[in-house]
């Protein structure tokens, strides 16, 4: 049986419209290059995108802006049904709230140390050590992106980035 290329993977689908929604918030100033998709049963139940700067709030990150809009439209606060779908993995704040919203899984395509090299504050603690510290039962996939690896090295080369 041949394998599939990461491209046509059904993961692939969704992460390209979090790098698109994180790529929005770059040209806009909104924040960092980082988004966020929900879905829920195969379809995209909300989309988040970074919005530290544009709204001074250093909690606007993509997954929360993407979880409370999913919460909002579900009038629900578990999304126990649903996957997220970041560009990057969720930092400690984020995955936190995806734990208490117990997201049925995460896949992401780039990692917490791909950003810290970029400059970002980052805690350099995985998502593999929280769910076993905290004993969340969030499922973990990495899968590898183009337009999520792409996003990291548009940000990289821009002149007006800034990181927080």
């Amino acid at each position: 049986m041949k394998k599939r290329s990461p491209a046509f993977h059904p993961h692939a689908r969704f992460l390209e419209l979090a790098a698109r929604e994180a790529e929005k918030g770059m040209k806009r100033g909104d924040g960092g290059p980082f988004g966020a998709v929900v879905v829920r049963r195969g379809k995209i139940v909300s989309k988040g995108r970074n919005t530290v700067l544009s709204r001074t709030d250093p909690t606007l990150h993509a997954e929360i802006n993407a979880i409370r809009l999913a919460c909002k439209k579900l009038n629900r606060i578990f999304l126990d049904d649903c996957v997220i779908y970041s560009s990057t993995e969720p930092c400690p704040m984020c995955f936190g709230a995806i734990h208490w919203a117990r997201v049925k899984t995460i896949v992401y395509a780039t990692g917490i140390g791909d950003v810290k090299k970029l400059g970002f504050n980052e805690l350099a603690i995985s998502n593999k050590k929280m769910k076993v510290w905290g004993q969340s039962r969030v499922a973990l996939i990495r899968h590898p992106s183009p337009a999520c690896t792409r996003l990291l090295k548009e940000w990289a080369r821009s002149s007006n980035r800034k990181t927080y």
